[in-house]
């Protein structure tokens, strides 16, 4: 069971990563706009569009990554002290009333909204000839699914720590590292370069 657990949430890490690197491309999209715009004195109508485009994918496929990292807001302030079970159990309530619903309706919803973009060839009302917004409207039940997926599978961990009273392992993932660890990782004293040694 802890193999399949492991495989979706590496499934949502990896789509989560490769959709993270829209963020380069959009930094540099909007960074040749504005020199196009400033320097050049010749903006691109379909840049704005693009934009808007890049940053939703991002921002819609990372939602499984983030739930594989269990990084979505909650009330920690009070769910932190209660014990593996309880935090189990509320979890595991909150994901049948509102999270599998929640996602089920994001899921037939954007896909009808998709496929009603698809058929009439829709593209983009904001500028002239804008581009075509239905690759970007599939995004929605594609992130959707794999939000739904990555549910099940902590459903599945919650189901576990009840049976267990402990919180199943999860993949570990990048982490935010401090001065103080930095500078134990690279063995470096703390003086300032060039001081006194």
């Amino acid at each position: 069971m802890q193999n399949v657990l492991f495989f979706v949430d590496r499934v949502s890490s990896w789509v989560g990563r490769a959709f993270s690197w829209l963020i380069v491309a959009l930094t540099f999209l909007i960074t040749w706009e504005v020199f196009a715009r400033y320097v050049l004195n010749s903006p691109n109508p379909w840049a704005f569009d693009l934009m808007i485009m890049a940053y939703g994918a991002s921002f819609m496929m990372a939602g499984a990554y983030t739930l594989a990292k269990s990084g979505h807001v909650r009330g920690d302030v009070l769910y932190g002290f209660f014990p593996p079970r309880l935090q189990a159990g509320l979890d595991l309530l909150l994901y049948f009333v509102f999270f599998i619903p929640g996602v089920v309706a994001l899921v037939w919803a954007g896909y009808t909204y998709a496929a009603e973009s698809m058929a009439i060839n829709e593209h983009s009302t904001l500028t002239a000839n804008g581009p075509p917004l239905y690759p970007f409207k599939m995004v929605i039940p594609i992130s959707g699914a794999l939000l739904l997926l990555q549910g099940l599978a902590e459903i599945v961990r919650c189901i576990v720590c009840l049976r267990d009273g402990a919180w199943p392992p999860r993949e570990p993932d990048v982490e935010e590292v401090d001065v103080d660890q930095l500078r134990e990782m690279v063995s470096v004293s703390g003086k300032l370069p060039g001081g006194p040694r």
